[in-house]
């Protein structure tokens, strides 16, 4: 799902800067249950000295891992004679992911079936149990593609409550901040925009949808691509239910269902599992760079009338981050009828000190004297987390592909500067919908393959504005890799892009791959965090609660581990185990083993609220994120 906003709030806050310098409740209280318990039993996760890391390795790593992409059931005497036929539907184009792209491209192909009187059977699957349930993002929407597709979305009640009617921009420092005004033209002036609970938006597309006749699904989690004979996609597999934490069968165990299409559109998110899976099987990174990422980290909170100022945006660069580290945040005044902000923080995942805690940062910039101003007095109601694409113009992949192709944020469209990703996103959606159309309309293929191959897609792309607006932003990002860190990059942003509007004729290159960026713990200093003080800052395990995240707690982790060795033997040992600092719902830590000396890795997969930032900055790329039972994971109600 596309949420890219949300989170990115800050990282293209540093650009705007450099510019101007030349759920239910019930769920929740389960969730509070469950992880005290999990508390109480095990004590808080802790660092390990260089002492106790020389004895990781001196007993057998246990086994971690059950899940049947790594331990395969036809070699597991327990599945023998086990059905394992799959029914299989049939519709003319089948969509994965109900975010805004996903639902932009559903709701665009009805609107061609409407108008041309064509038979047009469209499906989308979700793996949040209602629309917009695992949406994140901060959000300032820009409604260009909105008005494309619902020019009366006014008249139709989108939810877009708060216009956009003062910008501010600051830099921190420990105590105090410098403003920065924003100047005309530049791309974090928000005047048109609108301050949104993205996942309420989400939610209304999906009435949208259905309303034209969109079958959607939510609670149905894509798990597998399917091929034709000639290697072209043929559709996706939802994923099985009833299988035991230790990989075995329930008696309730039922096969997923196939959903075969003419073309099927991918638009997962940030970071989806499926869209790695054709990465590889197409090649299609050949030409681009890595993807490169951050992680956002968002909460909800009422605050005290007096200090609310509906339609004011807020946005700082600098504490506590040192000017190496990519990251910002956003405080956004919403007009909900209620004294409602939304603020996050985002750190980009190239950092590389392993003892730095996104979650940890967010929590210590929450006490600038700027921001705990307008928090004092106040009241946390909602946490989340969510990773977003940050690698712009030289990391889209190879959009097309034989049977299907990408959209939204899972190749990633997020313009970085603009702090915008959602009306990119929906554009793609747009522009997917329009070039399919008539080729699964045809009445005969103009197809050398089973699986429909639209390449008239990405060549629309490149003729969109979508495609205009991220070459121009390109070197932004990338700007910052240099000496000086982020007022390098200030320098670098406020003389080319300023000034040349991104005309530059050359294309800046990015690190590399976030994941190996980490520094070995002995090369980097601890960082000291100070324990939160339950008004304005708060541990880890009381905010997941907040994001109401439950998962079937007898199914295999769907955090799965390439090698159940590699954590305490390389993690542990030369990184201080990172993934316990990373990851912002309290999945991974390191605890005893239970026999001789020694630590182990304990995997508490049902914390987990899908942000995929494991899977992204593991140095040992050892971890892949698969899809838990649908329906499972956070139960965000309007982040």
């Amino acid at each position: 799902m596309c949420q890219t906003e949300a989170a990115v709030g800050g990282l293209s806050h540093v650009t705007a800067l450099v510019l101007t310098c030349t759920s239910s409740l019930s769920a929740a209280h389960r969730c509070i249950r469950a992880l005290t318990a999990v508390q109480a039993e095990r004590g808080a996760p802790q660092l390990y000295t260089a002492v106790t890391r020389r004895t990781c390795s001196s007993v057998t790593a246990p086994r971690i891992t059950t899940h049947y992409t790594i331990r395969p059931r036809d070699k597991d005497p327990r599945w023998e004679g086990v059905e394992m036929e799959r029914f299989a539907d049939q519709a003319d184009v089948v969509i994965v992911g109900g975010g805004p792209a996903g639902l932009s491209a559903a709701i665009r192909l009805k609107q061609l079936a409407n108008e041309h009187q064509k038979e047009l059977r469209v499906c989308l699957v979700e793996k949040a149990p209602q629309m917009g349930a695992h949406t994140l993002s901060g959000a300032c929407l820009e409604p260009s593609a909105l008005t494309e597709l619902f020019p009366d979305w006014k008249e139709r009640g989108a939810p877009l409550n708060t216009p956009v009617t003062e910008d501010v921009f600051n830099i921190f420092t420990k105590n105090h901040r410098i403003p920065v005004p924003i100047l005309p033209g530049l791309p974090m002036q928000n005047h048109g925009n609108y301050l949104v609970r993205l996942g309420n938006f989400v939610r209304w597309l999906g009435e949208q949808a259905e309303e034209l006749g969109v079958e959607l699904y939510p609670g149905y989690a894509a798990a597998e691509v399917l091929f034709h004979e000639d290697g072209s996609v043929k559709g996706v597999a939802t994923n099985d239910v009833g299988i035991a934490k230790d990989g075995s069968p329930k008696d309730v165990f039922e096969r997923g269902m196939e959903l075969h299409a003419k073309v099927t559109l991918f638009g997962e998110g940030c970071h989806g599992h499926l869209a790695k899976q054709l990465y590889k099987q197409f090649n299609l990174r050949e030409n681009c760079e890595p993807q490169t990422y951050a992680i956002g980290l968002k909460e909800l909170w009422m605050i005290d009338e007096k200090k609310w100022k509906p339609g004011r945006t807020e946005h700082s660069v600098g504490w506590p981050l040192d000017r190496h580290t990519y990251g910002g945040s956003f405080l956004y005044h919403l007009n909900e009828g209620e004294p409602l902000v939304a603020l996050g923080f985002v750190v980009g995942l190239d950092y590389t000190n392993p003892y730095l805690s996104p979650f940890r940062e967010f929590q210590r910039w929450k006490h600038h004297p700027f921001v705990a101003a307008t928090l004092e007095g106040g009241q946390r109601i909602a946490y989340g987390a969510r990773a977003l694409n940050e690698g712009g113009f030289q990391s889209i992949p190879k959009l097309t592909f034989p049977g299907g192709l990408l959209i939204g944020c899972s190749p990633g469209f997020m313009n970085v500067p603009k702090i915008k990703g959602t009306h990119t996103a929906m554009k793609s959606g747009i522009l997917a919908a329009e070039a399919i159309f008539p080729k699964v309309t045809a009445e005969e293929a103009d197809s050398e393959t089973a699986g429909l191959h639209v390449p008239e897609y990405a060549e629309s792309l490149k003729s969109s504005w979508v495609w205009k607006e991220l070459h121009s932003v390109r070197n932004i990002r990338p700007s910052f890799h240099n000496p000086l860190g982020l007022y390098g990059g200030m320098i670098y942003t406020g003389i080319f892009y300023w000034i040349l509007r991104g005309k530059e004729p050359w294309t800046l290159k990015h690190r590399g791959l976030d994941a190996h960026q980490l520094k070995p713990a002995k090369e980097c200093t601890p960082i000291e965090y100070p324990k939160p003080d339950g008004k304005i800052s708060f541990d880890l395990l009381s905010s997941v609660a907040l994001s109401g995240t439950n998962h079937e707690g007898d199914q295999p982790p769907h955090l799965t581990l390439k090698d159940d060795s590699v954590p305490v033997a390389r993690n542990l040992a030369v990184y201080d185990g990172p993934e316990q600092r990373f990851c912002p719902a309290g999945v991974y830590e390191y605890v005893p083993v239970e026999t001789g000396d020694g630590m182990r890795l304990q995997i508490n997969a049902q914390n987990c609220v899908h942000c995929k930032t494991c899977d992204i900055k593991d140095p040992s790329q050892n971890i892949n994120w698969v899809v838990p039972e649908g329906g499972g994971g956070p139960a965000y109600n309007g982040m």
